[in-house]
């Protein structure tokens, strides 16, 4: 482990639990609904993988944070600890986001000297992180439109979210991040065919998340848009 790795494991947990803190106290203080501080942790964990890239040295040890709150996230879920994450009625997607996005990295990301494919990784979580949190805002705020899928309802309107979010959020990820001083050892991607690939995954993770029942699209859509990344890639 070196000083900078150490370093990152700190940033990672002083962050994370500003984050929950910060969320709790909105909760509180604003009285905002737990859809809104979910979606707001949501985004803020997700971001981290920025963080996690920028800080440690050694793609073991910046798995540690997003492993650990594997079953930190099961525990807040179980026994309903933090308000603005988890009601009596939530699902366990907020354990299926930090499953999808240790996976990812532990199956992507390296920081070794060997090809890094940490891009894939992130557009897989960058999908997640935006796209599904802006399909649940504009679905529950200015969906008119709905269907169901599995038992489950959706709104035309945040799938439509959905897809544009992802849009943006991969089409950069693609752009910026391989041959960066975050991942060096990637090979860069020009502006268009990042924004054709970032295409085609942001529909997989928009019918991924279409189809998903309630909390498995934080399965579903980072591992599915991930895979349709990879396979454009390599």
């Amino acid at each position: 482990m070196t000083s900078n790795d150490l370093i990152g494991l700190i940033a990672s947990y002083v962050y994370a639990f500003g984050l929950l803190g910060l969320a709790e106290a909105i909760r509180k203080g604003r009285g905002y609904p737990q859809s809104f501080t979910r979606k707001l942790v949501h985004i803020g964990a997700g971001m981290w993988v920025w963080g996690t890239l920028a800080l440690f040295d050694t793609w073991q040890i910046g798995l540690i944070p997003f492993s650990s709150f594997i079953l930190l996230n099961y525990v807040f879920y179980r026994f309903t600890l933090l308000r603005a994450m988890d009601s009596e009625d939530s699902s366990p997607g907020t354990v299926y986001f930090a499953f999808s996005i240790a996976l990812l990295y532990a199956l992507f990301w390296r920081t070794d000297g060997g090809q890094d494919w940490a891009v894939v990784a992130t557009g897989g979580t960058m999908a997640m992180t935006w796209g599904d949190a802006l399909a649940c805002i504009v679905g529950e705020r200015w969906g008119r439109h709905p269907y169901v899928r599995r038992g489950h309802q959706r709104t035309w309107e945040g799938s439509a979210a959905m897809f544009l979010s992802s849009l943006v959020a991969v089409t950069l990820t693609l752009w910026l991040l391989p041959g960066s001083s975050l991942s060096p050892t990637a090979n860069p991607i020009a502006f268009g065919p990042a924004l054709g690939y970032a295409f085609v995954a942001s529909l997989v993770a928009t019918l991924a998340e279409g189809v998903s029942p309630a909390g498995t699209d934080n399965l579903s859509v980072p591992l599915l848009t991930a895979a349709a990344l990879y396979g454009l890639l390599v």
